[in-house]
């Protein structure tokens, strides 16, 4: 069986929500530029790949990624001046997410787990959750967890892939961690030859506006890439699914 929402008629969704109760899992990931060896879509494809694991093994269900997301900042994304970034106000984002969690709970969803693969989405996430669930009112059986997927790579882990010290979550944008799990989960839209031998990026401790562009390296990618394997992207997957999946199991008592 499937466990991607939209490969399911609504009469199959709709009977496996009301007799398995399955865990629904919403990917949020952004479009927006990663360097000139991944795709814009990184975000939501591996958070999707992602969730696609975990589902398979608590016998859940995938729904479509919500694919757009906040603003790219320069010392995390880069910054919104790249070409085929496309970003959403705040608002906007909180309103999707907010819509988004009121229609799972009308279709009978009653635990739902927002999977975030964009770094400056997550207050904008609660936020849409946390109205959603005002709105539903405290009758409601929906309970929701939120997530961001790599918060789940053990330190053993990030000292096998960094063995020279582990530069961040921020610094990491178009860098090892998603190259990897790009590598592992779709290669084919991989361009190894393409990966840009720089050093990080150095940042200052505070944020200027207008924007200054040139903080950010010109390829996108803030931190370097070399060294990303598929053995390594398999690494973290398993980590990342294994820790999520007990997540899930724990606070929904599965």
């Amino acid at each position: 069986m499937t466990v991607r929402m939209d490969q399911l008629s609504w009469v199959e969704y709709e009977r496996r929500v009301r007799k398995d109760a399955p865990v629904v899992f919403l990917p949020c990931g952004a479009t927006e530029q990663h360097g000139p060896h991944l795709p814009l879509g990184t975000d939501a494809l591996l958070a999707s790949a992602l969730c696609e694991d975990v589902a398979g093994k608590i016998g859940g269900l995938v729904a479509p990624a919500l694919s757009y997301g906040y603003k790219s900042q320069p010392k995390c994304g880069g910054g919104n001046h790249f070409c085929g970034t496309t970003s959403l106000d705040g608002q906007t984002l909180i309103s999707l997410v907010r819509d988004a969690v009121r229609e799972f709970a009308r279709h009978g969803v009653t635990r739902l787990v927002l999977v975030d693969g964009h770094y400056e989405n997550q207050w904008f996430v609660t936020e849409g959750i946390l109205l959603a669930m005002r709105e539903l009112g405290k009758d409601s059986q929906l309970e929701v967890m939120r997530l961001e997927h790599w918060d789940f790579c053990t330190e053993q882990t990030l000292a096998s892939v960094f063995p020279d010290g582990f530069p961040g979550f921020a610094l990491e944008h178009a860098a090892v961690i998603e190259t990897s799990l790009m590598l592992h989960y779709l290669p084919n839209l991989v361009r190894i030859d393409l990966i840009p031998d720089e050093p990080p990026a150095d940042f200052p401790p505070y944020d200027m506006y207008p924007t200054r562009t040139d903080w950010v390296p010109a390829s996108g990618v803030l931190s370097s890439a070399k060294g990303s394997t598929a053995a390594k992207g398999a690494q973290m997957a398993a980590d990342i699914t294994q820790g999520i999946a007990a997540a899930v199991r724990k606070e929904f008592k599965l």
